[in-house]
C-alpha cells in the first residue's frame, strides 16, 4: 500500500516532550496535530497494527545557533535507519536531545510517506542565550566573584543547571560567613527584538541576618568539663555574654541534666566550674567569632571525638547533635555524648626486632603499662606515618639505613578497661643509595646543589641526612624553600634506593638604589649591588653574563654611599663558601673606605668653620678563612679573621678624649669566631638557633714592652697602633608555635633572642681605645659607624649616651667627655606571623618586646638595669632589593609625667640589612 502526503501537509505530532513520549506509544490512537497542522488518517500506525518504515530524510527547525548536524549525530536518529511505528524510536531521540538541556520543547513530526519510506521534521524550541546577568542584593566585589565561582559568561544558554549551580555557589559564599537563611530566586527576561532568542538574567539575593551561635549544650560527658569540650571543638564559638537574664533553651538536654551539686560540693574552688556555673550570664569572650559554619562545625564534632580518644575513651561517639533557633534568631546547638569508659595501655610486646632489643624499643615508644589509651600517641611514637619532627621508632631505623622497616600495631587482648598490644616489626634490609637526581636549577650549577647533600651514591640511606640537606638547601639562599621537593624511589628487589631533588629557583640578587635631598647634607644617594650566586671562574666567558657570570654560589657586593659633602663610603666583598670546592670552608675578602666631614652642617649654613679642612677617614680591610666543624656536631663552624683599620683624623673630636683630634692610628686585630646555626632557613625561621662567640684580638704591645709608661706618652702616640680586646655573644632560638617545624603552611613563632658584649684592656698601664666600642639606641641606620663602632640598635629610642634609664633620654648629642659603652646587654623576644611566604615577597608581621643598655666599666655594670621597649613591626623580602622593614616602638622608659604615649614612640624603618 502507497500512501502519499502533500509536501505542506504537517503530520501528527509524535510527542512534544520526553514526558509525554512514552504514554503516546501505548495509546491505540496518537495524539492530535497542533494548531495549524491538518489532521491525517493515522490508519496504518495502530499498536495492532505495526510497521517498519526507512527514514528518507530528517529536518531540524527552530534551531538559531547549535549545528544542525551535531543536533542529528546526538538524537540517534539517521536517515537510512529502520524505524518501526508504533515504537520507541522517537521516544529515544527526544531523550537524547532533552538531556542536553538546551531545549525548552521538543517535537517530532512526520511530514511524508511514500510506501516504505517516511519523512521526519524534529522542531526544536531553544532556551535563550544569555546576553547579561547581573546580581541584586549584594557588593559589587561580591557579585564578582559569584560569576567566577559559577563560571557565568554571556551566550551561555540559560539552563536549570546553570540556576541550580549559581544559587549553589550563592549559599555556600553566604552559609561560610554565617548567613543560614539566603533565599536566591533566579529572573529571566526575554530581550526585545531584534534580538534573537536572548535573555538577561538577574539574580536576586535576600542574605537575611548572619546566623551566631547563642549556646552549645552538652549531655552525657561525666569526665570531662564543658567548657574543655568547646575549646577543643575550636568551631563553632558562642556568642559573647554580660547579662542577668540569659536566654535559657528549653529542650531535652535541659531535662537530662543531672541536679546541681556546685555548692554542696565547693564548685566554687574550681576554675572551671565557676566558669561553666557563670556561663549562662558571663562569657567574656569578646574577640570570638561566633558565626556557624556547617563544615567547620563537621570538623569541631570530629575534633571532639579525637580529643575523647586521646584522653582513652575510645568508644567515645555524638549520639545526637541538634540545632535549632533561638527566641532572637541565632543558633543553638545541643550535643548528646556516650563517654564510654576509659581505657588504658596493658603489656605491649615486640616481634620481629633484631637490630634493637625489646629495652631499647620501649624506651624509645616511651608508653608504659598503665599509661591512659592513645592510638593517635601510640602511631606517632611508632612513626606510623613518619612524622617531620622524627624522634620515634620509624625514624630510629630510618636512620640506620633500614628504608623498608614496616610496623604494624596489634590488638591482642582487651581486659576490661586494660588492652594489651603486640607490636610487629618488619626490618627488611638496609638500602643503599644509588642515583641522585637533581631538577629544576635552571641558573645554579649542580654541583653546587649536590656539595649540600648528606645522602651520598653507595651510603646507607637516613632519614636524618633526608632532613639535613632539604635544609642545606634552604639556607643556600637561591631555591624557594617552601617547595623544595625530596621524593625516595626505593627498589626493594635490589636493596637500593634514588632520590629525587626538586629544586625552584628564585631570584635572590639584590639592589640597592636611593636617593634624597634635606638640610645641610644636601643630595643623598645609595648605589649597591649584590650577586649572590656569582661566578668567579666564568669572569672571562662573555657567554655567562647575564649581567655577571652567575651559578657557582660565590658572593660579590659592591656598594657606594654618600651624603653630600657630609659623608661618602665605598664597600666591596667577595665569598667563596666553598674554598677548594671540596669542603665548606668560606673563604672571604673585604675593603671599604669612608670619608666624614664635621663641619658639614656650618658650611650649609654659612656658619664660622672652627677648623677648616677637618676629616676623619677611615681605610680597611679584611681576610677571613672558615671551617666547618664535625664536634660536637657538625652544626658547629670556626671562623679565622684577620682585620686591618687606618683611621686618619684631622681636626676631628669626637671621641670625647682630650688631645686625640688629629693623627694616625692603625688597628690590626685577629678574630676567632665559633659559631653554630641550626635554623631552617634563612629568610623567616620556624625552627632552630643560631649562636655565634666571638673573641676580638689586637697585638698585647704593652704586655710585649713591660717597661714602657705608654700613659706619659701623647694620646697620638698611644694610639698609634691600637691595643684591646673584645668579646660577643649573640643566642637565637625559633620555636614553632602553632604547627610543627617543617610544615609549608603559615604558623605564629616564637622568636627570643640575647646580645652581650664586652671591650678591655691588657692591662692598666694603656688608655682603653675609642674605637670598638659600643653605641646604643637609635635605628642602626642614620648611626652608621663610620667611627668603627658596633651599632646595637634599640626600637622606641633614640642613641643613648648613659646607662642611667632615667637620664638623658632624648639627647641629641654626647655629652663631654663620652667616647663609648665598653659593656652592653640586649634581650629581645618576637611574636611572628608570615602572611605570604611567596619567594617573590615573602612577608611577616610581628610583636616585640626589648630590653638594652649599655655600660662604661664593671663598676657600672647591671644586667638588670635596662631599657625597656614594646612595638609592632613588618618585614618585607623582596628579591631585587632584599629588606624592606618597619618598627613602631614606644620606649617605657621614655614616658614622662605629663607627656603622652606619642612622646615616647618612634617609627623606625630599615631598608637592605636588619640591624643588630
Amino acid at each position: 500500500m502507497k500512501k502519499l502526503f502533500p509536501k505542506s501537509l504537517l503530520a501528527v505530532v509524535l510527542c512534544c516532550s520526553a514526558g509525554i513520549s512514552v504514554r503516546a506509544q501505548q495509546r491505540d490512537t496518537l495524539p492530535p496535530p497542533p494548531p495549524g497542522r491538518p489532521a491525517t488518517d493515522m490508519s496504518p500506525f495502530t499498536l495492532g497494527n505495526p510497521q517498519q518504515f526507512e527514514i528518507a530524510d530528517i529536518a531540524v527547525t527552530g534551531t538559531e545557533f547549535l549545528d544542525k548536524s551535531l543536533l542529528l549525530s546526538l538524537s540517534g536518529l539517521a536517515v537510512g535507519d529502520k524505524v518501526v511505528l508504533p515504537g520507541d524510536h522517537f521516544a529515544k531521540a527526544i531523550q537524547n536531545l532533552w538531556g542536553q538541556r538546551l531545549f525548552s520543547n521538543i517535537a517530532i513530526y512526520i511530514t511524508k510517506i511514500e510506501g516504505n519510506k517516511i519523512w521526519l521534521e524534529i522542531e526544536l524550541v531553544e532556551k535563550p542565550r544569555m546576553s547579561s546577568f547581573t546580581f541584586k542584593g549584594v557588593k559589587k566585589t561580591e557579585g564578582e566573584e559569584f560569576v567566577t565561582k559559577a563560571g557565568l559568561r554571556k551566550g551561555s544558554v540559560v539552563t536549570d543547571a546553570l540556576e541550580q549551580n549559581t544559587l549553589a555557589v550563592v549559599k555556600k559564599h553566604f552559609a561560610e560567613k554565617g548567613y543560614r537563611n539566603v533565599t536566591v530566586r533566579m529572573e529571566v527576561k526575554k530581550d526585545p527584538p531584534p534580538a534573537i532568542n536572548s535573555a538577561s538574567v538577574i539574580f536576586w539575593v535576600e542574605k537575611g541576618h548572619k546566623v551566631k551561635v547563642n549556646d552549645i549544650h552538652m549531655v552525657g560527658n561525666y569526665w570531662l568539663a564543658d567548657n574543655t569540650l568547646k575549646k577543643k571543638m575550636k568551631d563553632p564559638k558562642e556568642t559573647p555574654r554580660m547579662t542577668l537574664y540569659p536566654e535559657m533553651a528549653d529542650a531535652w538536654v535541659d531535662s537530662m541534666a543531672t541536679t546541681d551539686d556546685y555548692w554542696q560540693t565547693m564548685g566554687y574552688l574550681s576554675a572551671t566550674r565557676t566558669l561553666q556555673k557563670l556561663n549562662p550570664y558571663l562569657r567574656p569572650n569578646f574577640f570570638a567569632n561566633s558565626k556557624f559554619n556547617e563544615l567547620k562545625y563537621e570538623e569541631g564534632k570530629e575534633k571532639l571525638i579525637a580529643y575523647y580518644n586521646s584522653k582513652g575513651f575510645r568508644d567515645m561517639q555524638i549520639v545526637e547533635d541538634t540545632l535549632y533557633s533561638s527566641a532572637k534568631g541565632n543558633l543553638n546547638i545541643e550535643l548528646r555524648l556516650d563517654e564510654g569508659r576509659k581505657y588504658y595501655f596493658g603489656n605491649i610486646l615486640w616481634r620481629g626486632n633484631t637490630i634493637y632489643s625489646d629495652t631499647v624499643l620501649s624506651r624509645g615508644l616511651g608508653i608504659k603499662k598503665g599509661d591512659v589509651y592513645n592510638l593517635e600517641l601510640l602511631n606517632k611514637r611508632l612513626g606510623n606515618p613518619p612524622g617531620p619532627e622524627g624522634g620515634d621508632i620509624g625514624s630510629l631505623y630510618m636512620d640506620d639505613g633500614y628504608l623498608f622497616f614496616q610496623v604494624d600495631p596489634v590488638e591482642i587482648g582487651i581486659r576490661g578497661d586494660t588492652i594489651d598490644y603486640e607490636i610487629r616489626i618488619q626490618e627488611g634490609p638496609q638500602a643503599t643509595i644509588k642515583d641522585i637526581r637533581i631538577a629544576g636549577n635552571e641558573k645554579t650549577n649542580e654541583h653546587v646543589v649536590r656539595r649540600e647533600l648528606r645522602t651520598l651514591p653507595g651510603e646507607w640511606f637516613s632519614r636524618q641526612n633526608l632532613i639535613r640537606s632539604q635544609r642545606e638547601i634552604s639556607q643556600l639562599g637561591f631555591f624557594n624553600p617552601e617547595t623544595i621537593g625530596i621524593n625516595p624511589v626505593p627498589n626493594m628487589q635490589e636493596g637500593t634506593v634514588d632520590i629525587d631533588y626538586k629544586v625552584e629557583e628564585r631570584a635572590n640578587d639584590q639592589l640597592e638604589l636611593s636617593a634624597g635631598w634635606g638640610g645641610y647634607i644636601g643630595l643623598t644617594g645609595t648605589l649597591g649591588v649584590t650577586f649572590n650566586n656569582f661566578s668567579l671562574r666564568n669572569i672571562f666567558r662573555k657567554e655567562t653574563w647575564d649581567p655577571l657570570p652567575s651559578g657557582d654560589g660565590q658572593k660579590l657586593s659592591v656598594r657606594i654611599s654618600s651624603n653630600g659633602k657630609a659623608y661618602r663610603s665605598y664597600n666591596f666583598s667577595f665569598t667563596e663558601p666553598w674554598l677548594g670546592g671540596k669542603k665548606r670552608n668560606p673563604f672571604s675578602v673585604s675593603f671599604y673606605s669612608t670619608y666624614q666631614n664635621p663641619n658639614a652642617f656650618a658650611e650649609y649654613y654659612n656658619q664660622p668653620v672652627p677648623n677648616p679642612g677637618a676629616y676623619f677617614r677611615v681605610l680597611g680591610g679584611s681576610v677571613s678563612l672558615g671551617k666547618q666543624l664535625r664536634w660536637p656536631d657538625d652544626f658547629f663552624s670556626l671562623m679565622y679573621t684577620v682585620n686591618y683599620q687606618r683611621y686618619k683624623l684631622k681636626d676631628f673630636n669626637y671621641f670625647g678624649l682630650e688631645g686625640f683630634d688629629n693623627g694616625v692610628a692603625n688597628n690590626l686585630s685577629l678574630r676567632l669566631t665559633l659559631a653554630r646555626s641550626s635554623v631552617d632557613q634563612q629568610i623567616f625561621p620556624r625552627s632552630g638557633s643560631s649562636f655565634m662567640l666571638y673573641g676580638q684580638f689586637t697585638p698585647p704591645y704593652s704586655v710585649l714592652n713591660p717597661d714602657k709608661d705608654y700613659k706619659s706618652e701623647t694620646i697620638q702616640e698611644q694610639f698609634k697602633f691600637i691595643e684591646y680586646q673584645k668579646y660577643r655573644l649573640n643566642a637565637e632560638w625559633y620555636v614553632p608555635l602553632s604547627r610543627p617545624a617543617g610544615s609549608d603552611h603559615k604558623s605564629l613563632v616564637l622568636k627570643v633572642a640575647a646580645k652581650f658584649g664586652y671591650l678591655g684592656r691588657y692591662n692598666n698601664r694603656t688608655t682603653l681605645s675609642p674605637f670598638g666600642r659600643f653605641e646604643l639606641g637609635g635605628d642602626g641606620l642614620s648611626n652608621f659607624a663610620v667611627y668603627d663602632r658596633d651599632i646595637i640598635s634599640q626600637r622606641g629610642y633614640p642613641v643613648y649616651y648613659t646607662s642611667n634609664p632615667k637620664l638623658n633620654p632624648e639627647s641629641s648629642g654626647p655629652p663631654p667627655g663620652y667616647s663609648g659603652f665598653t659593656m652592653f646587654n640586649k634581650y629581645v623576644v618576637e611574636l611572628r606571623y608570615p602572611f605570604s611566604l611567596n619567594p617573590s615577597s615573602t612577608i611577616f608581621g610581628l610583636i616585640f618586646l626589648e630590653a638594652a643598655n649599655g655600660y662604661r666599666d664593671f663598676k657600672e655594670y647591671d644586667p638588670f638595669r635596662l631599657r625597656r621597649s614594646v612595638g609592632v613591626g613588618a618585614r618585607f623580602y623582596l628579591p631585587m632589593f632584599g629588606l624592606l622593614g618597619f618598627d613602631y616602638g614606644i620606649g617605657l622608659d621614655r614616658i614622662r609625667p605629663g607627656g603622652g604615649m606619642k612622646d615616647a614612640a618612634k617609627f623606625t624603618f630599615m631598608l637592605g640589612f636588619e640591624p643588630e
